[in-house]
């Protein structure tokens, strides 16, 4: 996928020339068969403070109040909503152009149809909110704004253009300072996670340990974390996929030192903190969103019970030069 690092307010991400034709390119193939709906239905209880720079989430909607809770409720219904449409319009086009196009001009495809989408649909919900996008052109206007939705069409571009069902569409808002609501879609599963329905991530009934990993490139800390733990890796694909594993129990952690963009993880996290889970930075700090530069290049998400043993194991390698 282009790393093109973007933002633009939801108008301007609309009106680009080049979103326009690509929506009318794919009005016919939108007629498709859609995916079916969400997963998971009771609001998580919860999101937990940081404890002395491991856990970092936030709030509980209830300490926020009901009239914020409804709002991020809100928020958290349409961010699903998106990201659901978008996949769709992902399995459509890869349907559509599954013959006599190569693999890579697929994705690229996909990628634009989903991009188009998902600025349409926020500019007819949310018109003075901008928008950080990895396919749209960034300015630093959205560095004062209130609003920020950070915005991935197609995380696992390699995996949707291959036809499998381990690639996921990330739709999450920033607003004043964290993330707030979240939605990851993995329409190949017809699956869609958001933060106001997701449920706690189930105990582990699983030994060992079960580490998400890529398939194609795992970072180098992934040895000694694996090590240390005695663990199990599962590769899988998008990073959207591994951290929403995480949550849906399926593994215990996933750990990624190889350099990320803040839409690679923004949506994910919050879907994680709703769970209950722990995410960080690899040195265990916050990780913090809607910085001027949108490069975040590492993460922890993981069963709160694993952090500290976990970022221990981190910081063991790191000073020893065992991630690189």
């Amino acid at each position: 996928m282009d790393r093109t690092r973007g933002r633009q307010g939801t108008h301007a991400l609309l009106g680009r020339d080049s979103g326009r034709q690509r929506v009318g390119e794919f009005d016919r193939v939108e007629k498709c068969e859609r995916t079916r709906g969400s997963h998971g239905a009771t609001v998580a209880p919860g999101a937990h403070k940081a404890d002395m720079g491991v856990t970092y989430a936030t709030a509980t909607l209830a300490a926020l109040g009901d009239t914020k809770g409804r709002s991020m409720s809100q928020d958290a219904h349409a961010a699903a909503s998106i990201a659901r449409e978008a996949g769709e319009v992902l399995l459509a086009v890869r349907a559509a152009f599954a013959v006599d196009v190569e693999p890579q001009e697929r994705g690229k495809r996909g990628d634009a149809a989903a991009q188009a989408r998902i600025a349409q649909l926020l500019a007819e919900r949310f018109p003075g909110d901008d928008v950080l996008s990895e396919e749209a052109t960034d300015t630093d206007a959205r560095l004062s704004a209130d609003r920020v939705w950070i915005i991935d069409p197609l995380d696992g571009t390699r995996e949707y253009s291959e036809g499998r069902a381990d690639w996921a569409v990330h739709v999450a808002l920033w607003e004043r300072g964290d993330l707030t609501a979240a939605a990851v879609a993995i329409p190949g599963e017809g699956l869609v996670l958001d933060t106001s329905s997701v449920t706690p991530a189930p105990a582990s009934a699983v030994s060992p340990v079960r580490l998400a990993v890529s398939r194609s490139r795992p970072p180098a800390i992934t040895e000694p974390v694996r090590a240390g733990l005695g663990a199990e890796l599962v590769p899988m694909g998008s990073a959207g996929v591994k951290i929403a594993a995480v949550v849906r129990g399926q593994v215990d952690a996933y750990v990624h030192a190889g350099g990320q963009y803040q839409w690679d993880s923004a949506a994910p996290v919050a879907v994680a903190r709703a769970a209950g889970l722990h995410a960080s930075r690899i040195d265990g700090s916050p990780l913090l969103y809607n910085g001027a530069d949108p490069y975040l290049p590492d993460l922890v998400v993981c069963r709160p019970e694993l952090a500290s043993r976990l970022l221990d194991l981190i910081a063991h390698a790191t000073d020893h030069g065992e991630t690189s």
